[in-house]
Formats: C-alpha cells, sequence, structure tokens
C-alpha cells in the first residue's frame, strides 16, 4: 500500500529523519530517492553560479528527484557554504558525491559538519573510494565493473562483455549500499550520539555482489577462467534467453531438476524420446543440447510461449521491453508502476506493512524551495531577501 501521492508531509519508517544532499548525478541522487520514498525528508541542495545560473539537472520530469526538496545555493560565495553548514546542523545525514578533497575544500568535509552536529552521518559515493591509487580519478560504472570483474563475466563465450546499463556499478554496488551503510549508521547513532562516515565506492559493493561466485569456485562448481561456461552465465540450456518464432525472446531460469522436468513436459520438448529428455544433461552435452532447445522455442511466438508456461513451475517467462513490462497482468496487479503527474514511473520498494513507503512530492524545479528552506533555518524574511538578491540564494519558479 502506498501513500497518497502528493504535497504530503513524509511520512514511512524515517519520518522525522532529515538529509541534505549535495546535488550531483547518478547513485548519489538516487540513493538520496530511496531514503525520501521510506520518508526521509531530502533537501536537495542545487548548485547556481553568481548571477543565478542553474547548474542542477533536475526538472519535473526527473522522477530520480521525487519526494525532495530544492535550495539553490552557491557554493562558490562563503555565505553559500555557510548556508549548507547551518542546513547540516539539524540534519541527520548528508550526501556528497564529489571527488575526494572537494567538499573540504568548499569548507563542507565531515570534519566541518561534524564540529556543529556530532550526529551527522556524512555519507560518500564515489567509484573509486576515498583513498587508493585511484581515488582521484574520473570514471563511471562501466569503469568500476571492469575493474572488479563483474563486466568481464557478463556475456556471451567468445564475444565482447555486455554492461547491464549502469544498474551494477552505479545502482547495486553504489547507491544501495550508501543506503544500507546510512541505516546501519543511523541505528547505531541511536545509542552512541555520534554519526559517522559512510565511505561507499562502488568497486567495493559491485566486489561484495560477486561474493557467491568467489564461494561457488571454492567449492569447485564455478569456472572463474571462462566466460559462459558456468549454469548462471548463459552456458546451460535451461537458463538462458532463446529467440521465438515472431523475433521475441524468453527468459529460462529451470535450474533446479523439478523445475527443468516440468520444462519439458508442458513445453512438449523431445516428445517421442526416452525418459532421460526430462534430465539435466551434463556440462559436455550443454551445447548440442542448446541447439535442440533453440530450435523448439522457435516454433512458437512469444506469447504463445508465455501463456503456456508463464504461470506454471517451468520457469518461463516473456523478456519484456520498457512499454510492454508497464502492462503486465502480475505488476500491473501489484502497482509496481504508479503513474504521477503524468509520468509512469516504479512505485517506491520494498513494502513495509505498518509504515509504507510512498512519493510525497513531485521532483523539485532547481531551488524551488529555497525561500522555504531557508525559513526553516530562523532566517528572516529580510536576510532571505538579500540572499536572494546577492545571488548565494535563488528560488526558482514555473
Amino acid at each position: 500500500m502506498l501513500h497518497p501521492v502528493g504535497v504530503t508531509a513524509p511520512q514511512g519508517p524515517l519520518a522525522g529523519i532529515r538529509v541534505v544532499e549535495l546535488a550531483g548525478l547518478g547513485p548519489g541522487p538516487f540513493a538520496a530517492m530511496l531514503l525520501a520514498d521510506l520518508g526521509a525528508d531530502v533537501v536537495r541542495v542545487d548548485r547556481v553560479v553568481p548571477g543565478g545560473l542553474q547548474l542542477g539537472t533536475g526538472e519535473r520530469g526527473d522522477v530520480v528527484n521525487r519526494g525532495k526538496r530544492s535550495i539553490a545555493v552557491d557554493l562558490k560565495h562563503p555565505a553559500g557554504v555557510a548556508l549548507v553548514r547551518d542546513l547540516t546542523v539539524t540534519a541527520d545525514v548528508l550526501i556528497e558525491g564529489f571527488r575526494p578533497g572537494v567538499a573540504e575544500r568548499l569548507g563542507l568535509g565531515p570534519e566541518e559538519c561534524a564540529a556543529r552536529n556530532a550526529r551527522l552521518v556524512y555519507a560518500r559515493m564515489t567509484g573509486w573510494g576515498q583513498d587508493g591509487p585511484l581515488a582521484k580519478v574520473a570514471g563511471h560504472d562501466i569503469d568500476y565493473i571492469a575493474l572488479t570483474g563483474a563486466l568481464w563475466a557478463t556475456g556471451r563465450k567468445n564475444e565482447a562483455p555486455v554492461a547491464a546499463l549502469n544498474l551494477v556499478g552505479d545502482y547495486a554496488g553504489g547507491s544501495l549500499f550508501l543506503v544500507m551503510g546510512v541505516l546501519a549508521a543511523l541505528l547505531e547513532a541511536r545509542s552512541s550520539g555520534l554519526g559517522q562516515v559512510v565511505d561507499t565506492a562502488m568497486v567495493d559493493g559491485v566486489s561484495v555482489l560477486t561474493t557467491m561466485f568467489t564461494a561457488m569456485a571454492q567449492l569447485g562448481v564455478w569456472d572463474l577462467g571462462h566466460r559462459a561456461a558456468n549454469v548462471l552465465d548463459s552456458s546451460a540450456p535451461w537458463y538462458d534467453v532463446y529467440p521465438c518464432a515472431d523475433g521475441k525472446w524468453v527468459a529460462v531460469g529451470a535450474l533446479e531438476p523439478q523445475f527443468y522436468a516440468e520444462l519439458v513436459r508442458v513445453s512438449g520438448f523431445g516428445e517421442g524420446q526416452d525418459d532421460s529428455r526430462f534430465l539435466q544433461a551434463p556440462p559436455d552435452q550443454w551445447p548440442a543440447l542448446k541447439q535442440q532447445w533453440a530450435a523448439h522455442w522457435l516454433t512458437r511466438p512469444r506469447d504463445e510461449w508465455s501463456a503456456l508456461l508463464g504461470h506454471t513451475d517451468a520457469c518461463v517467462q516473456p523478456v519484456l521491453d520498457w512499454s510492454e513490462r508497464e502492462q503486465h497482468p502480475h505488476l500491473v496487479a501489484r502497482q509496481t508502476y504508479v503513474e504521477v503527474d503524468g509520468i509512469t514511473q516504479a512505485a517506491p520498494a520494498p513494502r513495509l506493512s505498518r509504515t509504507p513507503l510512498g512519493i510525497h512530492r513531485p521532483p523539485p524545479l532547481p531551488g524551488e524551495h529555497s525561500r522555504e528552506v531557508a525559513a526553516e533555518l530562523g532566517l528572516s524574511d529580510q536576510d532571505v531577501e538579500a540572499l536572494l538578491k546577492s545571488g548565494v540564494l535563488t528560488q526558482r519558479l514555473e
């Protein structure tokens, strides 16, 4: 169940928690969105330059900023830095995604902030981490997953590795680990009264994500030296995607023997052969068996296969495109996608029974809440007007 969408007071398990997000791109804003979905009051600090030129990318359609408020500040002006420091005094969390040393040069490093708010959880998001030979080198998701082996391991045999968009490095290894670190630090601060620095490096997070494969290799059931040679990396006939008669695809995940037997039975694979067709063949027979399965999947269009197998334990589902997914009956029934201000987007997750998540306001324009947030700091109307007139603060309107 979701809270009603609209401009409402944040509710949810993090209601009463304030997060200051120093505007950036990618995993930092996404982590802040997740915290906003959980009910935190997220104030995004968008940057301006003298004269009021907006440097932020946030607009109404940027749903990664849903649930947040925005204050636009010139961080190159001492008064702007002082204003953000004041924001951190009453905050529980600060999120920044600059290269190491940049926040310190701005006067917004963890030591400066902790001096005024010892309980502050200072969350840092980078690709390489705060130290190490590459700490200050530029990079993106594809670079981080390359260095950790995740990119090399993904793809077809004898073909180039394939990056899964920027989901693995930026969001799985970055945003989700930052949120986990923030929640753990907030919980610990309840007893200690002290915040701490959360150093989130995507190379660290992605490395943790690969733990299962390291364990499987130690047990002798995964070949780390070869791509597409293992049961989960497109080598096994029962764990792969196959084209159908209409050029669309099905995803097959019949890992366990009983599910594979169900797949064979319901799909009619190998009818007329002996009962050995129900058994999963050893790896040396996989290439020939995959050819047989590939031919079998080409006998029907995707949606026929989906209708036949999708509600069985054969573990087969259609590969849907971005528009099709929103219409799938299961996702419709769960309201996995919701429409807010004409924009279809994923509903907050996970689902909590007593303190449900929600989308409490649409994405703000950069600086839309500058007056409002400044007033919450105790600034008088005259002080706010002076900051706006000087360009330290910018108020964005429709």
